[in-house]
């Protein structure tokens, strides 16, 4: 039997593992990233990983959590609340949300590999999955069903099909994407406010 992981030992193992995931898994993937390739900069052995976490999908949620916050506070406080009106805010949060998607690793494989968060859900409880229910999706479509008429589900779809684009930017041309992006923030927003 191993022995027990002093509390110190287990913070910093802790913490190595959600560094590991977040990086392996916004470039690899939940399916190619191995248990040995999670464990083996923490200095563990496979096993040992669920000493700290009920499974790999349960360690994927994690570091999705850890960077839920971050991710609120730069889409939903510093862009949806700061506009000047409904469409503003909308737009604000728009850019926000494709400067996140470039900036974040994690973040752009979670929207551009919706099949990952499928099967984290289908391994995690429902309590488990609840965590999450109060993301940055959830304040916006919060905020759509108190300022606009129309179905809010809709709405938060068109907002969605719009944040799809950037993981096709290259399709665009490079040259033309953010004067591409722009227009069709603008086009959105003042489409789907009075």
């Amino acid at each position: 039997m191993p022995s027990a992981f002093s509390e110190e030992e287990r913070l910093r193992i802790i913490e190595q593992l959600l560094d590991t995931a977040t990086r392996l898994f916004s470039t690899q993937g939940l399916r190619k990233t191995s248990l040995e390739e999670l464990t083996a900069p923490a200095g563990i052995a496979k096993s040992s990983l669920y000493a700290f976490f009920d499974s790999k999908e349960d360690l994927y949620f994690e570091a999705m959590l850890r960077q839920s916050e971050q991710v609120r506070r730069r889409v939903i406080d510093e862009g949806l609340n700061r506009g000047a009106d409904t469409r503003d805010a909308l737009r604000r949060f728009l850019r926000a949300t494709i400067a996140e998607l470039d900036s974040n690793p994690l973040y752009r494989r979670l929207m551009s590999h919706p099949q990952e968060m499928a099967a984290v859900a289908a391994k995690l409880t429902p309590e488990r999955m609840a965590a999450a229910t109060d993301g940055p999706m959830a304040d916006v479509l919060q905020f759509l069903s108190t300022r606009l008429k129309d179905d809010p589900q809709v709405l938060l779809g068109v907002l969605r099909a719009v944040l799809l684009t950037p993981l096709h930017a290259e399709h665009l041309g490079t040259d033309i994407y953010p004067a591409v992006m722009n227009r069709l923030i603008d086009a959105v927003t003042e489409g789907i406010t009075p």
